[in-house]
């Protein structure tokens, strides 16, 4: 149930984002997780054996090295981030926007989550400058900034941050002292990777940087809750590392049995799973394009989707025309919107933006089928757009925003 609380503008509605439909399941992933399904016994805390080695190969295929006594496993990021931020300690810093559930996990344990404004081009990465003055001025007011989120592929902007802005906030951030954990949730989901370079904090400074990685949406269904993550291969990254495993301990937190196998299978990459990533990854960038397409062309701001699987989107241009709607925030147009839409438009206050910025996310996995068959006709299909269910909801989805324009 989501809670009301009062900002200055009138009553907001928190809680998670909507969840999107998602694609078919893949028959070999079903295989496996049936096969387990007679263990209802859970992972070890922090994930057993097969599970961590297939998260080591699974980052040396991306160059990062990794041992098993670096990686812990939990049921999904939060549970990582949330005995990430209880290990370091400290206050968070953010960047604005960012994933809705990052600064609700750093307030349940009593901690300041901090937004830290990021550049014009892109989403995920503070920039350095306006990081270097947030710090300072929470230390100014006795406050205890340790620990950064960065989001490389950003959830909710669908960018990528340019590398020489990942290396200047990096270095910003270390030159502080602070820890850094880099959310890679979406790395392998860039729309087109020979135009898009996504450089990891990790790789520049692998001593410095704690990656996670939610697999719930690249490789497994959103239900299937199970992530895992890269500590430093250092005494301090060992010692963060077993101080995790106590808090997910004290948490019960521990992969269900069935989900780690099939968590291993996905992240050993085997054909049938890379090729369906990789078929997903098109389908959703081209719904994307039209979709971006569709918003701007009604005025509207947005900026052009890299990775991932949604739009953010501000309407600010259309302020008057929105107000004639009784629209005036974040809240208002969130509601104006998924009813407009038919399908989940949450509005930028879930993600750390200000109430009264006319800011959504937007997501494409709606508009690719209402139904299980529709959307396998979707992934399969070489030509998507020219689907007749896709084609009537991107046409809807651009009328809903064109006939907001002023005449």
């Amino acid at each position: 149930m989501r809670r009301t609380e009062t900002e200055g503008h009138g009553p907001v509605r928190y809680g998670p984002p909507f969840p999107d439909q998602g694609l078919p399941l893949l028959p070999e992933l079903t295989a496996v997780l049936s096969a387990a399904a007679g263990r209802p016994d859970a992972e070890p805390v922090g994930g057993g054996p097969a599970l961590l080695d297939a998260a080591c190969g699974y980052w040396d295929r991306r160059g990062l090295t990794t041992a098993r006594d670096q990686v812990a496993a939990a049921p999904g990021a939060p549970a990582l981030l949330l005995a990430l931020t209880a290990a370091v300690g400290g206050d968070v810093l953010v960047p604005r926007p960012c994933a809705a559930w990052w600064a609700p996990e750093t307030r349940a344990l009593g901690r300041s989550a901090f937004h830290v404004a990021t550049p014009a081009e892109c989403g995920g990465i503070p920039d350095p400058y306006a990081l270097l003055e947030t710090v300072r001025r929470i230390r100014a007011e006795g406050g205890d900034p340790r620990l950064v989120l960065l989001c490389p592929a950003d959830d909710p902007t669908a960018t990528v941050a340019p590398p020489e802005l990942v290396h200047e906030t990096v270095e910003a951030a270390l030159g502080e002292g602070l820890h850094l954990v880099s959310d890679e949730t979406w790395r392998d989901t860039v729309h087109d990777p020979h135009d898009t370079v996504l450089l990891s904090p990790a790789e520049m400074q692998p001593d410095r940087v704690t990656v996670v990685t939610d697999l719930g949406g690249p490789f497994l269904p959103a239900g299937w809750p199970a992530a895992v993550a890269r500590f430093p291969d250092t005494d301090a990254g060992a010692a963060l590392r077993a101080r995790v495993l106590d808090v997910l301990t004290a948490l019960g937190a521990r992969v269900a049995m069935p989900v780690g196998v099939a968590a291993g299978y996905a992240l050993g990459e085997p054909d049938e799973v890379t090729a369906r990533l990789h078929a997903a990854v098109r389908l959703h960038a081209r719904v994307a394009s039209a979709a971006h397409h569709a918003v701007v062309a009604a005025g509207a701001l947005a900026p052009p989707p890299r990775a991932g699987r949604h739009l953010y989107a501000d309407l600010g241009p259309l302020r008057s025309e929105l107000a004639a709607h009784g629209v005036g925030d974040a809240q208002e147009l969130e509601d104006f919107l998924t009813a407009r839409l038919g399908m989940p438009a949450p509005g930028g206050h879930r993600f750390g933006d200000d109430l009264g910025a006319l800011r959504v996310r937007l997501s494409t996995s709606p508009l690719l089928g209402a139904t299980a068959e529709e959307r396998a006709a979707s992934l399969a299909s070489g030509e998507p757009l020219e689907l007749p269910h896709v084609e009537r909801a991107l046409a809807a989805f651009g009328s809903a925003f064109d006939d907001l324009r002023s005449p």
